[in-house]
């Protein structure tokens, strides 16, 4: 029993390489000094939250076995935020209740973009992008960042597998 406990399971290495390709990504300054999101630690948030999203999407479009993908790729994304939080020295005794906070966070960020992007609604996403990547503030940016999240999509959607899983080729961060 304890052998299973601490057996790696292929997949979480899958999992730990795509949330670093996805960091790495979503770390382009381009988003920073050309669309004006703000360098603060709940812009990125948004940041990998958005690409972690995009991500997920392209995996669950290949049935069970990219949904097991994209699973694995969450739950290293919620591992990285817990472990993030901890480095900002939240201590053991208030972690369930910020840990709690930023999942409803992360779900409802991922909801709020979930439909538009599947429904391709510039609109939509601009809004969401606009109120939660911007504080409500730069309408334009918003919309030139939903541009590049559903060109990303699209951009996925037209790779295989085993690219996206080798090295997934993002839509390029224009102004």
């Amino acid at each position: 029993m304890l052998q299973n406990l601490f057996r790696v399971r292929p997949n979480d290495r899958i999992g730990l390489q795509l949330y670093a390709k996805t960091v790495d990504q979503a770390r382009d300054p381009r988003f920073y000094t050309a669309l004006g999101v703000a360098d603060e630690i709940d812009s990125r948030f948004e940041l990998y939250t958005l690409h972690v999203l995009l991500l997920i999407l392209r995996l669950r479009d290949e049935g069970a076995d990219g949904a097991d993908l994209a699973q694995e790729l969450f739950d290293v994304y919620v591992s990285a935020l817990d472990n993030a939080l901890r480095e900002l020295g939240v201590h053991d005794v208030t972690m369930a209740k910020k840990m709690r906070k930023l999942g409803e966070a992360l779900y409802g960020r991922m909801t709020a973009y979930e439909g538009p992007i599947r429904a391709e609604d510039r609109s939509a996403l601009s809004e969401a992008l606009g109120r939660n990547v911007y504080a409500g503030a730069g309408a334009e940016s918003a919309a030139r960042l939903a541009d590049y999240a559903l060109r990303a999509r699209s951009g996925l959607a037209e790779q295989s597998l085993k690219t996206v899983l080798a090295r997934p080729a993002w839509a390029e961060v224009v102004a």
